[in-house]
Formats: structure tokens, C-alpha cells, sequence
């Protein structure tokens, strides 16, 4: 929660006795946090993982790739930044879902190397002299943070990685290593978010991971988010324990169990520190580090959910001459009387209940007839929370003697960085006074924490990394949820490294333009714009456009114009609509201000099928718009459960799909597992509940095909559940059907249609795309070079057949359903080996191509593109023959199974560096002679041709036709 209720610290004149008790973290875990048990057991994660492995090598459709189109220029959370010891040129960045990145060039390069493991989300990295370590799971709570399955090691910086167990922890805060000794390592294991049990603590092994030991741990809702280890003695280790719970509802950031502890026996016996330290039971995240010139000297960033009692001793930011409520705690009845009639005014229009007549409220306090009292029991009636007392926020301790005692290093707080999202320090390895501290803004003190100054503002905010480079005293990294920035002048100036197409898409939709347009809500860098034919690493970054900023949300975009009016949103349902062609913007909210309302962090939009002008939204209700959502009519009831909401509001319409079949047919889900309908446009709605009433409901779809038919996914995310939950039903929602079929236990973020099949479908899950061609009996991975990735959003392009995929940590995907659509049922599926025939090639002048005399290459290799169907996966040969029966060209390849893509160079011999030519030609003959003809590249010859492909006994043949060029 957000704030403390007021205590009785400050009394005000006219008494304190009806101001609430705080509410204490317990008493909010028992009003929002009924206990619940572990949440999926860690072997149900790694079988999924495994049947998931087994459908894709078995699958056929793996030689059909998805292509990415960015974006790149807005990065991702960054989670953690290091160097390789000793190797200023080698770096490596973790994201939050992104992946882990590795440069070996001082950051001009970079190469994911952490794509395909069985999990995507990153805690941590440790970077020893011989080792790379991950835990897996991001250590922040933010809504979609994701779990992990445990530590993985590399022993060849990142090529090749081994499972190293705690598959059980979820959630990883720091991987540390023993530099001594590489097989010990320490990791800080959080535990499940949503849910409670004992993997959490400190884990200790000393065999690189082939076994574990529980060293630390307090109770089943207290992880440890942090460990510092001494640099003099590698047994010395310090730890930051956090109590913490989230639901879907409300998250409790902090608790009793949340402390600071010390061990200096390698985590046989721990010590609680306390000297100097807030007591416990409101403390939330803390973060840890110890300054390297000087081990003694340690720094925590405390976020303290405790009260703050200093908060009715300071005034609002508000100039003089207005009365505000503690302005009012200090007010006399008589000075009261003579407030200044406009001051007054605005006083009880603020905040007393509506119909309040200043003059007349005046007279009654004169008159001894209303006391302030009274007064400030209406403003109580208006505002439950007005007499609450700020939080503490955020405060750093320091030590200077081991720990052992601890002092605030300034005066008040620092602000609220909400610790369930950042609260991380850092100091300067050459200078203990010089520190950093990690939030939405970045603050720096350079006297040991006494004074603070706000820098970094040209960066995105939300900071999670800060790094001092050990190399150079003027080189700093910052991390944050824009991507990574470099700073070469101690932080000074700042240059986003804006390679990485880390982008958390949310939503998507697409557009009727050419080339088309995909647009995207991105968590925590708004809503983007960008075409189809986008090529990261070779487009401008630039051709992706922001169109809204906050975290996008939902996407609509109108068919008109091929596109040219858009719907977006940011956070809690702030709708806006935005036409292209004029620049002009309106809010979609403006006649929907009722303080019944509640929108889901994405608070769904839909334009109606039957004219464009028609717009629905759902809030925990549903509105609709005759006039492209410049003004709303509710059409339905509360339509969900209304349960009761903490600091994040629950009981809201997740989705909602108008049937593109018949006007007036909606279909809503929400977040607290309630279905609902309308057959008349919001006259009557019916519950239409699932099997699972309580799960949180993804994605609702109406039918295109028949009017009776509606699909929903569900999510068990908010309650550990990795689980598939998919229905379908052919009676508007009587009954239901599970489709799940044989889908590994992946949760499902989306479902949709095909456009041109019946019975086709398609899902995103946590780790991917599949496909059904026969309404979920069976399902297949559509995994061609698609990361794992957790897959947020489906859209199709019909103009283009195109598959268009959201992922939640890479950005926009596209796969080509045209080459899906040749395939699926063809006679060459029914082939053990087969091979297209390609279309003839034009040979061109290829040895003649021009090229500057200093340049020694052959220029880019002439290749012959095929399509092979391979029942089963296997080394192959792939052989172009003449038509004298002799090989030409020869290649092996290795097949996948099922429908491959392969190409075959046609150099037949390379090229030399041209030499000036010294004999003088005799003969006509010499003189019309090619004068480079013994330093020219050798090309295969035009004419007729068979390409021959072998697998073991089988063997696939096609014909092939080389042009010659032109004269």
C-alpha cells in the first residue's frame, strides 16, 4: 500500500480522536493476502519444458522462420550489466525477458546468447574469470514478472550452457561467486511471487552447482533479494531478506521478515543487523553494497512502507494563501473565521462534500455551532485518506564498522521509489563517498549519502543497473526500462546503445497501408508505430514512431483510409484516439468519469465490425460509442465479481469481442474469472462461466465462422500456475469445451481464428506460438527462429497472409502463413524426401561484376535457393549434376524434419588479387582477350541441370535450368 494512516504523532487543535490506527502489513496480508499454498511444483515446469522440446522435434513446420521487425530504438528493462574480469572490451547485459547479450568490442556488437534455455527471464548474472552464471527469474515484483527455473553456468562465455538445479526458487535477486573459488557460488532466491512456500533463502553450493544447500531462511513469504560478499574474505557475506506477497488485487511490499543479516562463516550461523537499522515490520525492499576501497563501509537502501512521522510537519507544495488540510490541522476556529473568501472556497470545494457553502460553513464555526472537529470529520466523509500519514519511502544507511552499527545519512527521505520495482544501489569502486541510488529518477551523493542531486534526465527513467567501470574512472552504464546508456564523462552525458530489439509488447493491431503497419503497446515505453518491412540492424531506427506514451495498452485501429485513425491507451484504461492525418488527438474518457469504474492495467477496446464508428470499451463495465468515441453510453451492469481491491484495481473487463456475425452479440471476460453476454447490445447479460470461474480470463473471440461459437483463454499466471486453459463452445457459451489438446504446460496469453481455415487456430503462450488445423485436438510449434518468449499477442495481416506475433521480450515477430497454407495438406507432406523444383536462374555476369581495382573479394556468392520436405531429421548431400551425368557442385546438409530451406553457392572456384598484365598481346586473338581471366572467380556455367538430394538410401530429385547471361 501507498500510504500509512494517520497516527497520532502531530495532535491538532481540536483533537485526534477520529483518526484511524495505521494499518500495519499484517493487518493488510489479512485483509488482502488469505494464505495460499506453493504454486506449481518446479518437475511440472521442466516436463512442460520437456514435451515442448519433443513437439518441436517432432514437429514439421520448424524450416518455416518468423522474422523480426523491432523495434530497437526504444530498449527494454535491464536487469544487470558486467564486465568479463579483466576484459574491459567484453560486456554482457541481462534484461528483464530480452535475453542475456554478450559484446566482445567495448559494446559495437552485440549477440544474444541466452535464447533458448528453459526459461527467458533473468534475475542476475555473475561473471567469474572462467565461469558465466544466470539465475533465472526476474527479481523485481512488477506485474509481468516472470519466473524462472532456476541457475544455468557457461564455461565458454555464453556458446553452450548446462541446468545447474534450483528449478524450485522461481525468482533469483543475486548470483554471487567466490573469486577464490568458482564452484562456490551463493544465490539469493526470492521464492514464487504469487504465491508462498520454502524455496526461498540462501543457497550455497560448492561443486558448481551439482549440489545445493539451504544456508538462510526465514518464513515462507521472505526472500533474499540481495548478498554483498567481502572482497577480503570470501566467508563474510551479507544478505537482505524481503517480505513480500502479490496478488492480483494488491501486492504487500514489505513485512516482518524483512531484515539485514550477516554471516562470517561461509552461511553456517547468520546474525541479524539491527543497531541504528528501522525496526521491523514495515521495511520493504533493501538494497545492498559494500564499497571496495573501503570493505568496512556498507550501504542499505532502505524502502521503508513504515509511517512517516514527519509528514503533517511539512506543508504541500502549494504557495500561501491557500488552505489546505495540513494547513487546517494548525488552523484556530477564530483564524478560521477570517480565511480569505476565495481561499475558502477552494478549501471546501477540494475537500468537503459536494453542495458545502463556504459562507455558510464560516458562520456555523463562528457561531460555535460546527467545530473543526466536525469539519474535519466532513473532509474524512469526502476523503477516507485524508489524514493519512506518507509512507517513510526511501532512506540509506550506512556502516562503517562491518555492519555492526548503522546511521541514516540524511535528512528525511528520498523519495518513493517503490521498492517492488527498483531499489538498487551503487558506489564507486575508487571512492566510498561516491554513491548512486536506482528509481524512477537516478539520484547520486559524492559525500557518503549526506546530500543528494537528481542527474540523467536526457535517459529514460526507471532505473535498475548503475555501473562503474573498473577500467576507466570516467565510464558509467546505466540500465533502465529504456535499454542501456553509456556515459564516457562521469555521467554527465549519456548515449542510449539502441541495438537490441528487447521491446515487452503488450498488444498489437495492424493497418491496410503498403508496405503495412504494425503498432505495438510496449510496457513502459508507450505505443509505437513501424513497418512490416523493417530489418533491425539495417533500417533506420527511426522508421518507428511513438504515437503515445505511458505503458501501451490497447490497440484499435479504424479500416477507413487503410488506417489513418487510431485507438490507443496507456495504463488503467487512459483511452485516446489519434488521427494520423491531421495530428488531431481526443480523449475517449471524457463522459466517463464515474467513480464506480475500474480498468484493468489493459482495459480492452474493440471497433465494431458493422461500421467503423462504433466503438466499445469495458472498464468493470461496458461503453459504447456511436461517434468514434467521443462520447459513451454504458450499456451493462457491473459484470464482474466486484471483489474487493488493494492498491491495484481488480474485478475489471480483461477483453471483450462484439461477434462479427450479428450486431449487439458482445461477449466480456474479466480478470476475476467472470464470463458474460449479450445477445440484444447490452439489454440482458447472461454468466456464461468456464469451468475455471475464478481464472483470469486472457482473451475472448468471437466466431467469424458461426454465430454459436466463442473461444476463451485463460490465465493462471497470478496464481503460479503455468497451465493451459483453453475452451471452446458451439452454444454462445452454455457449455464448454476444453481445446488444449496436447499443449505443454505453457500459460495462454492469446487465441485467434484464421482468416481463410475454420478449423484452424492459433496460440501465444509463455514460451511460444502453436497451431491447430483440427480446433485443438492437436497442436504444433510454430518455433522457426522464434526465441522462447512469452507471446503477449496474435494478429493477422489477410492482405499480406501474414501472422503477425507480440512477444513480451522481443518485440514484433511476422511468419508467413502463405508458405503454412501451401503446406499444411499437400501431397509433398505425404513424401519421405522431396524436393521443389526452383524456378530458373538468370546467370548474369557474374565474373565481370565490376569492383574497384584494390578490392580482392568475389563480392557477394550467386546461390540456388530450395524448398525440401524431410520426413525425418538427418545429415544429407545436396549435389547439382550436368547433364553428362557428372557432379558440378556438392554440399552436405543437415535437415530438420519436416519442410526446410536450403541454399547451394554456385562459386566453383575464388577469385585472385588483379595483377597489371606485362605481356604485350601478338595476335588479334590476344588482344580481345579477357586480360583477368587466370584472377577471376570461377561460376558455375549455364545450361541444364538436375539437383540430386540424398538422406541415407533415400534419394530426391528435381530439375534446374541456369540461364546464360547476356552478351
Amino acid at each position: 500500500m501507498r500510504f500509512m494512516a494517520f497516527a497520532v504523532v502531530l495532535v491538532p487543535v481540536f483533537g485526534a480522536a477520529q483518526f484511524k490506527a495505521p494499518e500495519t502489513k499484517q493487518q493488510e496480508q489479512a485483509k488482502y493476502h488469505p494464505k495460499r499454498g506453493p504454486g506449481v511444483p518446479p518437475a511440472l515446469r521442466l516436463a512442460a519444458y520437456d514435451k515442448r522440446l519433443k513437439l518441436e522435434a517432432q514437429g514439421f513446420y520448424s524450416g518455416l522462420t518468423w522474422r523480426n521487425i523491432g523495434p530497437e530504438i526504444q530498449g527494454g528493462r535491464v536487469i544487470q550489466f558486467a564486465n568479463a574480469p579483466g576484459k574491459a572490451e567484453e560486456m554482457y547485459v541481462a534484461f528483464a525477458t530480452g535475453g542475456l547479450w554478450r559484446t566482445v568490442d567495448h559494446g559495437e556488437n552485440w549477440k544474444p546468447i541466452f535464447d533458448n534455455e528453459s526459461a527467458f527471464a533473468i534475475g542476475d548474472l555473475a561473471v567469474g574469470k572462467k565461469t558465466l552464471w544466470v539465475g533465472t527469474g526476474e527479481n523485481n515484483s512488477q506485474r509481468t514478472s516472470y519466473a524462472g527455473t532456476g541457475v544455468f553456468m557457461s564455461e565458454d562465455q555464453g556458446a553452450t550452457w548446462s541446468h545447474r538445479g534450483l528449478a524450485e526458487v522461481d525468482r533469483i535477486g543475486r548470483v554471487v561467486l567466490d573469486p577464490r573459488n568458482e564452484s562456490v557460488v551463493y544465490v539469493a532466491a526470492m521464492g514464487s511471487l504469487y504465491s508462498q512456500g520454502p524455496d526461498r533463502g540462501v543457497y550455497k553450493t560448492t561443486d558448481a552447482g551439482r549440489s545445493w544447500k539451504k544456508v538462510f531462511y526465514v518464513d515462507e513469504f521472505t526472500g533474499v533479494i540481495d548478498i554483498e560478499m567481502d572482497p577480503r574474505n570470501s566467508n563474510v557475506l551479507y544478505a537482505a531478506a524481503w517480505d513480500r506477497d502479490r496478488r492480483a488485487w494488491n501486492f504487500r511490499e514489505g513485512g516482518a521478515g524483512t531484515a539485514l543479516y550477516k554471516t562470517t562463516d561461509g552461511g553456517k550461523t547468520w546474525t541479524k543487523l539491527t543497531r541504528g537499522l528501522p525496526a521491523q515490520g514495515e521495511q520493504g525492499r533493501i538494497g545492498l553494497v559494500i564499497a571496495p576501497s573501503r570493505p568496512d563501509t556498507l550501504y542499505a537502501f532502505y524502502d521503508n512502507q513504515g509511517a512517516d512521522p514527519d509528514t503533517f510537519l511539512r506543508d504541500e507544495a502549494l504557495p500561501g494563501g491557500q488552505l489546505t488540510p495540513r494547513r487546517f490541522l494548525k488552523i484556530s476556529a477564530e483564524a478560521f473565521g477570517q480565511v480569505e473568501e476565495k481561499a475558502l472556497a477552494r478549501f471546501v470545494e477540494r475537500y468537503l462534500p459536494t453542495g458545502t457553502k463556504p459562507e455558510e460553513l464560516r458562520s456555523a464555526v463562528k457561531e460555535g455551532k460546527t467545530k473543526l472537529e466536525d469539519i474535519a470529520k466532513l473532509m474524512e466523509q469526502r476523503n477516507p485518506n485524508v489524514w493519512m500519514m506518507d509512507i517513510g519511502a526511501n532512506q540509506v544507511y550506512r556502516s562503517d564498522d562491518a555492519g555492526k552499527t548503522w546511521r541514516k545519512t540524511h535528512f528525511g527521505t528520498l523519495g518513493e521509489f517503490s521498492g517492488y520495482y527498483w531499489g538498487k544501489i551503487s558506489v564507486n569502486p575508487r571512492d566510498a563517498n561516491d554513491l548512486v541510488i536506482m528509481g524512477v529518477p537516478l539520484l547520486r551523493s559524492r559525500d557518503g549519502g549526506k546530500t543528494w542531486v537528481s542527474f540523467g534526465q536526457t535517459m529514460h527513467v526507471d532505473h535498475h543497473v548503475y555501473y562503474y567501470s573498473p577500467f576507466d574512472p570516467n565510464f558509467q552504464i546505466c540500465g533502465n526500462d529504456g535499454g542501456l546508456y553509456f556515459s564516457r564523462d562521469d555521467g554527465a552525458n549519456w548515449r542510449h546503445v539502441n541495438q537490441f530489439p528487447v521491446a515487452q509488447v503488450t498488444t498489437l493491431a495492424v493497418d491496410d497501408k503498403t508496405p503495412y503497419n504494425v503498432f505495438i503497446g510496449n510496457q513502459d515505453n508507450g505505443t509505437m508505430k513501424g513497418p512490416s518491412n523493417y530489418r533491425p540492424g539495417f533500417s533506420d531506427l527511426w522508421r518507428w514512431t511513438d504515437i503515445g506514451g505511458g505503458d501501451g495498452s490497447a490497440i484499435a485501429v479504424d479500416p477507413r483510409g487503410g488506417g489513418d485513425l487510431v485507438y490507443g491507451a496507456s495504463q488503467f484504461g487512459a483511452h485516446y484516439a489519434i488521427d494520423q492525418l491531421t495530428g488531431q488527438r481526443y480523449s475517449l474518457r471524457t463522459t466517463l468519469n464515474a467513480r464506480d469504474l475500474r480498468w484493468n492495467w489493459i482495459s480492452p477496446i474493440q471497433i465494431s465490425k458493422f461500421h467503423p464508428d462504433i466503438v466499445y470499451l469495458g472498464s468493470n463495465k461496458v461503453h459504447r460509442s456511436f461517434d468514434r468515441g467521443r462520447t459513451f453510453t454504458t450499456i451493462s451492469p457491473d459484470l464482474t465479481k466486484n471483489k474487493p481491491n488493494g492498491d491495484v484495481p481488480f474485478s475489471t473487463l480483461k477483453d471483450l469481442s462484439e461477434s462479427p456475425l450479428k450486431f449487439g452479440l458482445i461477449y466480456v471476460g474479466a480478470d476475476d474469472g467472470s464470463m458474460k453476454m449479450t445477445k440484444n447490445g447490452g439489454e440482458d447479460w447472461v454468466d456464461i462461466a468456464t469451468p475455471e470461474p475464478d481464472k483470469w480470463v486472457s482473451r475472448v473471440v468471437a466466431s467469424r465462422y458461426d454465430v454459436n461459437v466463442v473461444y476463451v483463454a485463460q490465465s493462471g499466471y497470478r496464481d503460479d500456475d503455468i497451465r493451459p486453459y483453453l475452451w471452446r463452445s458451439e452454444d454462445q457459451g452454455k457449455t464448454w469445451k476444453s481445446i488444449v489438446g496436447n499443449l505443454p504446460d505453457e500459460t495462454i496469453n492469446v487465441v485467434r481464428e484464421d482468416p481463410t481455415n475454420k478449423s484452424w487456430l492459433y496460440v501465444g503462450t509463455d514460451l511460444g506460438v502453436f497451431f491447430t488445423t483440427d480446433l485443438g485436438q492437436n497442436w504444433v510449434p510454430l518455433n522457426g527462429g522464434l526465441p522462447r518468449t512469452p507471446v503477449h499477442d496474435l494478429v493477422i495481416q489477410e492482405r499480406e497472409k501474414d501472422l503477425v506475433a507480440g512477444s513480451h521480450a522481443r518485440g514484433a515477430w511476422i511468419f508467413k502463413l502463405s508458405d503454412l497454407y501451401r503446406l499444411v495438406g499437400s501431397s509433398q507432406e505425404k513424401e519421405d524426401l522431396y524436393l521443389w523444383e526452383p524456378a530458373s536462374t538468370s546467370r548474369g555476369n557474374w565474373e565481370f561484376r565490376r569492383r574497384p581495382e584494390y578490392d580482392s573479394s568475389d563480392g557477394p556468392e550467386p546461390t540456388l535457393a530450395l524448398e525440401v520436405w524431410s520426413a525425418s531429421a538427418g545429415e544429407a548431400t545436396l549435389s547439382v549434376v550436368d547433364k553428362d551425368g557428372k557432379v558440378a557442385l556438392t554440399k552436405p546438409v543437415k535437415l530438420v524434419r519436416g519442410y526446410n530451406r536450403v541454399t547451394l553457392g554456385l562459386k566453383l572456384q575464388g577469385g585472385k588479387p588483379l595483377e597489371e598484365p606485362t605481356k604485350k598481346p601478338t595476335t588479334a586473338e590476344e588482344a580481345l582477350a579477357d586480360p583477368y581471366a587466370a584472377f577471376r572467380a570461377k561460376y558455375l556455367a549455364s545450361g541444364d541441370y538436375s539437383v540430386e538430394l540424398k538422406r541415407g538410401e533415400k534419394t530426391a530429385k528435381t530439375t534446374w535450368k541456369l540461364t546464360a547471361s547476356n552478351p
